[in-house]
């Protein structure tokens, strides 16, 4: 399978990568660097064994102009995930603290010190498993030193205040897409200047586009700068992009795409793997992690058709135990109580929604009274173990039923950590077709409305924009129920507090 060229390759003159230093970073990886885990691509403790796509990318990157100056000073690698990124750059930045300048500083940067720190904790593994590095270096948690040479090699996270005065040989950014701003960046990029061979080096898959201008967004803007000179609109010598990604962006499902955006695909990573994602992974996050698309920033949630294709369940009965979902309003929004059981295949229903008609005056607000009769009915009459309630606008109900009994907890839908990984949960019990509904028309609307969030936090249901009309309330309570639902069927530990009056 063809893996080089990349879909995008800014040029670079053949005479530059023959004087250049592509095949020693080669050598150097190949004779000194090994495999710090089992995977497709080699064992743990092997040898390194690079593929030709990877030489002709180092070749690229590590250019030489006619004045044997390095011709890049910012490269940006784009690929899909699992292609042994982590695995050349940790290498790639072994090679510039080992043979670069003395006195050199290489750096891990990352939108978060966890993030920064798989580069740069494979590279550590390559020292400690390496007798000839291990024997020229002090390693720290979060350095590694060469004293002969007082170059060092650091750990970075994001907070780009702290990291003026840096003097970088060779930046190592994992992951640019998720960067929240261009501080890091920025300074990292100012830092060079007094370095006559420095470069900064992007490792990243693609993210999210928020606006087609690239603003918002230091990896997108870079991706775009690189896109005009691969397609030679602008001309700049000291930027290079090799960018892999499906060259047909109409079907997902296809491997033709997959292979494009893959040049391990097969190799490095698993064909079956990919087959297996398609089925239980978001569009829009499949397009990103394994396509190397850029998406927009909302999406629409569930496949269309998806829902309406569920079983139709069965009325829940007085001895099944339920999760009641609760998602409040005043008068803008809707209100609604959701039932979800405690089984294994949980069933969805909706006891009832309170939401503003066309036909309503403007000065239509929730009946909070009746709100509070139908809970009241509604734990009277079936088993709750809990009644998941966003607390936003209702504390006075919510400690009304906490005072009359009542199983209340409190889960904040608004709360990214805990919405990512619930609106995950119920993506994929809907995709595996793991749970039934009772085909509510209301619920089937809002579960319509809902479009997907992405950013660095994550994908979470949200509406389409801020006081739209169209309404979500439904689902929330849907998704927040149904999170518990599972959370207690299978005994993990609490995600929620209960609700206490004070």
């Amino acid at each position: 399978m063809k893996a080089w060229p990349p879909a995008l390759l800014t040029p670079v003159a053949a005479a530059d990568r023959k004087r250049g230093d592509g095949a020693l970073v080669s050598e150097f990886i190949e004779s000194l660097c090994v495999q710090v885990k089992d995977s497709i691509g080699g064992h743990a403790g092997e040898p390194i064994e690079l593929r030709d796509w990877q030489r002709n990318l180092l070749d690229h990157i590590f250019a030489r102009r006619s004045d044997g100056r390095l011709r890049h000073r910012i490269a940006l690698v784009g690929m899909a995930r699992k292609n042994g990124k982590s695995a050349i750059g940790s290498g790639i930045a072994l090679y510039g603290l080992m043979m670069g300048p003395k006195g050199g500083e290489v750096y891990s940067c990352a939108a978060d010190r966890d993030q920064a720190r798989i580069v740069f904790g494979t590279a550590r593994t390559m020292v400690e498993k390496s007798p000839e590095l291990s024997a020229v270096t002090k390693v720290y948690r979060d350095a590694i030193e060469v004293p002969e040479t007082g170059s060092v090699y650091r750990v970075l996270s994001s907070e780009a205040f702290t990291k003026e005065g840096l003097s970088p040989s060779l930046v190592l950014y994992d992951e640019l897409h998720a960067a929240p701003n261009d501080e890091l960046f920025n300074v990292m990029q100012l830092g060079q200047a007094a370095r006559k061979d420095s470069m900064m080096l992007a490792l990243t898959t693609a993210g999210v586009k928020y606006d087609s201008t690239g603003r918002d967004s230091t990896c997108f803007r870079l991706f775009q700068y690189g896109e005009q000179i691969a397609k030679k609109e602008i001309s700049d010598d000291s930027f290079f992009m090799a960018w892999w990604k499906s060259v047909d962006e109409s079907d997902h499902r296809e491997e033709k795409n997959w292979i494009a955006a893959n040049p391990g695909y097969g190799d490095i990573n698993d064909p079956e793997d990919f087959v297996s994602a398609v089925k239980r992974t978001p569009e829009a996050e499949f397009r990103t992690k394994r396509m190397n698309l850029w998406v927009n920033a909302q999406e629409a949630w569930l496949p269309a058709g998806v829902w309406d294709s569920l079983d139709q369940s069965e009325v829940i009965d007085e001895q099944t135990p339920v999760i009641i979902g609760f998602d409040g309003s005043f008068s803008n929004d809707a209100t609604a109580i959701v039932a979800v059981t405690v089984e294994d295949q949980p069933r969805i229903e909706v006891i009832d929604v309170w939401e503003k008609k066309q036909t309503d005056n403007d000065d239509w607000r929730v009946p909070m009274t009746e709100v509070d009769a139908v809970m009241m009915q509604t734990c009277a009459r079936l088993n709750v173990v809990e009644i998941v309630c966003d607390p936003y606008r209702y504390q006075r109900e919510m400690e009304n039923w906490a005072a009359n009994g009542l199983p209340v907890v409190e889960y904040s839908s608004s709360s990214p950590a805990r919405m990512v990984p619930a609106t995950a949960k119920f993506y994929d019990a809907v995709g595996a077709l793991e749970l039934s509904h009772d085909h509510n028309p209301t619920l089937a609307r809002h579960i319509d409305n809902c479009v997907i969030k992405y950013d660095r936090l994550g994908p979470r249901i949200v509406k389409e924009h801020r006081g739209s009309p169209r309404k979500i309330d439904c689902a929330v309570a849907a998704v927040m129920a149904f999170d518990r639902a599972t959370q207690v069927r299978e005994q993990e530990p609490e995600s929620v507090q209960p609700f206490f009056i004070t």
